[in-house]
């Protein structure tokens, strides 16, 4: 009953369902910078979903940093890049967490010369149908941003 109470407040605090993911390609290397930011709270219900089993997150609160190591499993999963037909991997590198909002930088090895790039984006897709990923891709002179949805989950770009 407390716990249904303290979500519902949260929520009215909150209800717009939102994450920001950011792709840039790194001019003249065979890198991506990568940028995600989302409510922490939204995330903790989201990675319950994901990996409910996990018995360090189930004791999780708002508060509390999230690991390192589990972020960057759910983040593989979630949040999938490819540059020309080749899925790529990312590396976390660091996150912050400050007033309810989790904010994440990674890299991922790609191709020098990028033909075209596929980003599916899952983060909170299974928990709001009203959820919006906005997504923001700069590679060269292509820069687009996209709102991927959970029934547009993925999108794909011809660079050249």
């Amino acid at each position: 009953m407390l716990k249904t109470l303290i979500l519902s407040i949260v929520l009215l605090f909150h209800p717009v369902h939102v994450s920001l993911t950011s792709i840039d390609h790194v001019p003249g290397t065979d890198s991506l910078k990568v940028f995600v930011k989302m409510f922490y709270d939204d995330f903790l219900l989201d990675y319950k979903l994901f990996d409910g089993e996990n018995e360090s997150v189930k004791k999780m609160t708002t508060g509390q940093l999230f690991p390192a190591e589990l972020m960057n499993k759910y983040l593989d999963k979630k949040v999938n890049i490819s540059m020309n037909n080749k899925q790529l991997r990312g590396k976390l590198l660091n996150l912050t967490l400050e007033d309810n909002e989790i904010s994440m930088n990674l890299v991922y090895k790609s191709d020098k010369r990028p033909k075209t790039i596929s980003v599916k984006n899952m983060i909170m897709t299974g928990l709001y149908n009203d959820q919006a990923n906005m997504t923001l891709i700069r590679v060269d002179d292509f820069e687009e941003g996209i709102k991927l949805t959970p029934e547009q989950t993925e999108q794909t770009f011809n660079l050249k």
